[in-house]
């Protein structure tokens, strides 16, 4: 187990070693409350008599709300949530490697596959197994979510645009949580919140301003991931983050740059980086076409604009044959 100088906003713990299952869990209870602190307790573990616990978790702390990147060897037992005399919390799991299986004894058993969610209140003990699984597990408070929680399984897919928008905003936080001012990481909470209810209503308001730096953020890598894309501009973007145009265009503003500013600069960047190889580096004209330029002339003033140099001048200078012009 990593130590922390005591409670705060980041959190390490791995007791994956075989063991005895209570003193797994034990451990893991005692390093959170040393590290994250018992204001924000552990759900209580119960494995049982055939369980297990061997778990490793890396979490921030940010306001009330916890997220925790968890992988688990073998987990196996019952989660029987915060002592009444707590807060109630919601916890929502994305599962990215594997599957997360939960019984309630009135919702059966339900499997969440990797690429997928489940949010639940807690409450009702759920019996739950985990190998070889790994998750971004969120804790939020209750009160903050209202009804839309109600005391059911909810599942849906993690590839749906409200949770891009909530994973980009976790990632975000997960990046930050450790330079922000207490009124920052409360500003944090705020928004991580709408974008889980967000989710829950299949709807991100992302006009809100504290959402802002999330949307551009999952603007950013929906972008990167589409740069070859002929397709690809800013109405495209905004329509699959589900917000209008012009509250994507005002949120890249509050950010200093534009939509389109940022994907020429990305496909130039990509063109530099392809002028680097040793061996087998494309032609100007190829270069233009892949990345989407108008033509070779569009592509060497846009790149001499950005670099100072042009691409047949930036080749020489890194090295190696200049490129071809066909």
């Amino acid at each position: 187990m990593t130590n922390g100088p005591g409670p705060g906003r980041t959190f390490a713990v791995d007791v994956t070693a075989p063991g005895n299952p209570r003193h797994g869990f034990d451990v893991f209870r005692s390093g959170w409350e040393a590290q994250v602190g018992e204001a924000y307790p552990a759900p209580a573990f119960a494995p049982g008599s055939t369980g297990d616990f061997r778990i490793s978790a890396r979490a921030v702390k940010a306001h009330e709300s916890v997220i925790a990147d968890v992988h688990s060897e073998s987990l196996i037992g019952t989660n029987e949530g915060v002592s009444p005399q707590r807060d109630d919390q919601v916890l929502m799991h994305v599962v990215r490697r594997h599957a997360w299986s939960f019984t309630r004894r009135r919702d059966g058993e339900l499997t969440v596959a990797a690429g997928h969610f489940m949010l639940q209140r807690s409450g009702p003990p759920t019996f739950e197994v985990a190998r070889h699984t790994s998750a971004k597990v969120l804790i939020l408070p209750a009160s903050a979510l209202g009804p839309l929680t109600a005391e059911r399984l909810i599942t849906g897919s993690a590839a749906s645009a409200e949770m891009r928008l909530l994973l980009a905003h976790v990632n975000l936080v997960g990046e930050t949580v450790q330079d922000l001012t207490p009124a920052g990481a409360q500003a944090a909470q705020h928004a991580l919140i709408e974008l889980v209810k967000g989710v829950l209503r299949q709807q991100a308001d992302g006009t809100e301003q504290r959402l802002g730096h999330a949307l551009v953020r999952a603007a950013k890598d929906l972008a990167d991931s589409r740069l070859t894309d002929p397709g690809l501009s800013p109405s495209v973007l905004a329509r699959e983050l589900s917000v209008s145009v012009r509250t994507l265009h005002r949120a890249f503003a509050a950010a200093e740059e534009t939509v389109s500013g940022h994907i020429r600069r990305s496909r130039l960047e990509r063109a530099r980086l392809e002028l680097l190889a040793p061996a087998g580096r494309p032609g100007i004209s190829e270069l233009a076409a892949h990345w989407q330029f108008a033509d070779s002339s569009h592509f060497i003033r846009a790149f001499k604009s950005q670099y100072g140099l042009t691409p047949a001048e930036f080749a020489r200078t890194s090295g190696g044959a200049e490129p071809g012009t066909g």
